[in-house]
């Protein structure tokens, strides 16, 4: 993720009404799109600064007004440049018309699509903008998989063509970018669900300084310099006492490393202490390969009463597993007033269950999207067609902290007045079993730290992507498993230190 991307993350309509009071301010149109035109060829430039040829194609409205007077300016740098228009320049209006004008009075040569592009140079898509709500036409479908399929780099103005910037959805097709630049403001669309991969490298351009405005954000990123201050330095009269009991709760029949995977990981995220609760059998395994762990076998429900008294903080998920024995554990802790976390099968069983369950303000759910499904009863492509109602939906049925993970995961609640939160960092070779046991034993050694659900889901869900990115770095993304991040989590929670 480079650096210089802004905080704040705003809808479609949000950035429009930016955009005009930017103009309202005293920018014209045409400057903004001059200077659009500008950040694109610079980051183009960047990029491919020996490719020598420019070939853009052109929608209509501002998209394809960026487009024209990118072209301009590549032709201004000696290299060859042909437009390709999908919209007749007849039907262009307002600044997009201006821009085609001076694209013509530069001398670029401007012709209608053909279904062809060239065999080399670089490719500009400036053909649909944010707008787009409904599945792509022709002829812009047939543009799109033509360049989809050219091998040729490919830059993107603003956003991929047929990519909704509010909800990351492919709109039945959509320009796979090498480079994205966007202006005025993020758009969601770019940052989770499909419009990573559709991306690419993404830029930021503001063009210039937004006016002072109560045009409100829908998102915000996460930083980790908002979270490094939230577990106070320990003082040197520190006990473990002072730290946490946290109580890990799963680990049915054949199911033991997930369980193992959580409390390895709250051992080295800070808990005072942690003990776990899990079937007889991988007591002993447990043991070697974590001394530190009190673990006890609990086969009869029964026996969770007692350890339960003794926790300040609980786990409930990883290995959990269904049937009785699951129902009972889950129960049980569904009857204690602590701070929790509640993953994998604990989801599931709570969303057969008859009626929604009020989780309460201390409580944190992390489904995947399958699981986010169940949860709200419905399926996987509704939850993937708009990741952000969906997180806010979990938030307010449950009535806790929910995390919604996958690409650009996703933080919402408890409470009002704090934006969702979105984790722009994490890579694909997270894509692997027991990454959730990790989180899960994560987020339970925070809250054992006393940390509110809120903060203690968002500090996790960075921490977690972070630690996937450094063993990426270190060792390539292809083979990273859970463990990997155990290490690289306790140094992001001990950087301040370091």
């Amino acid at each position: 993720m480079r650096p210089d991307l802004p905080r704040h993350i705003y809808s479609v309509a949000a950035t429009r009404e930016l955009d005009a009071r930017i103009i309202a301010a005293g920018t014209p149109g045409f400057e903004l799109m001059q200077r659009a035109a500008a950040a694109v060829w610079r980051e183009l430039r960047r990029r491919w600064p020996d490719a020598g040829r420019l070939t853009v194609l052109c929608g209509g409205g501002n998209n394809g007004g960026d487009g024209y007077l990118v072209a301009r300016l590549a032709q201004r740098a000696g290299w060859a440049v042909q437009i390709l228009v999908l919209t007749p320049p007849q039907r262009l209006q307002g600044d997009a018309a201006q821009a085609w004008s001076a694209a013509r009075d530069a001398g670029v040569d401007i012709a209608p699509w053909q279904g062809a592009l060239p065999a080399d140079g670089v490719i500009l898509d400036a053909m649909l903008g944010t707008g787009l709500q409904s599945a792509v036409r022709e002829p812009f479908r047939s543009a799109i998989a033509v360049v989809n399929t050219s091998g040729l780099p490919v830059v993107a103005v603003d956003l991929p063509s047929g990519l909704n910037a509010d909800r990351g959805l492919i709109e039945g097709s959509a320009i796979r970018a090498d480079l994205t630049v966007t202006f005025i403001a993020l758009k969601p669309g770019l940052l989770t669900g499909q419009g990573p991969d559709q991306t690419g490298e993404l830029c930021f351009a503001a063009l210039t300084e937004a006016p002072e405005s109560s045009v409100m954000p829908q998102l915000e990123r996460l930083d980790l310099a908002d979270y490094q201050d939230s577990l106070a330095p320990r003082p040197r009269a520190a006990h473990k006492g002072m730290f946490g009991h946290l109580l890990v709760i799963g680990g049915n029949h054949g199911m033991g490393g997930a369980i193992l995977l959580a409390a390895e990981t709250a051992l080295r995220c800070g808990a005072g202490k942690v003990s776990v609760a899990t079937r007889s059998e991988y007591v002993a395994p447990m043991l070697a390969r974590c001394p530190e762990v009190m673990a006890r076998g609990v086969d009869d429900p029964a026996q969770l009463a007692p350890l339960l008294d003794q926790a300040t903080a609980v786990v409930l998920g990883p290995g959990l597993g269904s049937g009785s024995w699951a129902e009972q554990l889950l129960n049980a802790v569904l009857e204690r007033d602590l701070p929790r976390i509640l993953d994998a099968d604990a989801l599931n069983a709570i969303a057969a269950a008859p009626q929604p369950i009020q989780l309460g303000s201390r409580s944190v759910i992390t489904p995947h999207p399958a699981e986010a499904a169940r949860l709200l009863a419905c399926n996987t492509a509704d939850i993937q067609a708009d990741r952000l109602t969906a997180v806010e939906q979990l938030a307010e049925r449950f009535g806790c902290a929910a995390v919604l993970k996958g690409v650009g995961s996703l933080v919402a609640g408890p409470g009002e007045g704090e934006l969702p939160g979105l984790c722009l960092h994490g890579n694909p070779g997270m894509a692997s079993a027991g990454m959730g046991d990790v989180l899960s034993g994560l987020i339970g050694a925070l809250l054992a730290q006393r940390l509110d659900a809120g903060t203690a889901a968002r500090y996790a869900v960075l921490l977690h992507a972070l630690a996937g990115d450094r063993a990426a770095e270190q060792g390539g993304q292809l083979g990273i498993v859970a463990s990997d991040l155990i290490s690289s989590i306790r140094f992001y929670l001990n950087l301040r230190d370091i």
